[in-house]
Order: structure tokens, then C-alpha cells, then sequence
């Protein structure tokens, strides 16, 4: 099952606190950037972030579980109402991740 346009767009939303937030379609499903470097992917209206030990500082609720079959984890994040707290685990996410590759 793919992920509704409108929980997609709301995510987005949510995550809006920590910059400039922009999805991409991928394989059916979103991946979803912060000023450019992908921090989560959204999978069956559910909004999955990448693990990093800054993250996991934050987490009300620690669950990790892959995306999709054949997924690495990533937390899982069913506390989607509070724009305040996504935006925070979005901002230490991006923080801790490095840098896009430059392409060619």
C-alpha cells in the first residue's frame, strides 16, 4: 500500500520547524529531505527516521523497524501530532548524518 498524498504533505508539515523540508516519490513510497540531505522515509502513512545515537536521546518511545521488506531499521515514529518534537528529532537527525555526496 502506498502512502496517501495528504499524510505525506502533513508530515512535511510537521518537520517544517527544522528547515526547509522537501519529499520525493521513491519505489511507491517518499523519501523526505531538510535542506537537502534525506533524514526519513514516509512508507504506508507511516514516518520512519533514520537511527542515529542523537535521535535516540529524544525518542518519547524507541521502536525500530524497517520500512519495507528487506529495509535496514529506522525508527519508527507514530507520534506525529507534535510539530515541536518532530522538528527537534528532524534538526539532531540532520546534524548527525553527513553530508549529501556532490554529484558530478
Amino acid at each position: 500500500m502506498a502512502s496517501n498524498t495528504d499524510f505525506v504533505q502533513f508530515i512535511a508539515d510537521q518537520c517544517g520547524g527544522a528547515g526547509e523540508i522537501v519529499t520525493k516519490k521513491m519505489f511507491g513510497d517518499y523519501g523526505i529531505y531538510c535542506d537537502g540531505k534525506i533524514f526519513g522515509l514516509i512508507c504506508d502513512n507511516r514516518f520512519y527516521l533514520k537511527p542515529t545515537e542523537a535521535a535516540r536521546a529524544l525518542l518519547r518511545l524507541e521502536e525500530l523497524r524497517p520500512p519495507y521488506e528487506g529495509a535496514k531499521d529506522y525508527f519508527y515514529i507514530a507520534d506525529v501530532d507534535d510539530r515541536d518534537y518532530l522538528s527537534e528529532l528532524v534538526r539532531v537527525t540532520c546534524r548527525a548524518l553527513p553530508e549529501p555526496k556532490k554529484r558530478k
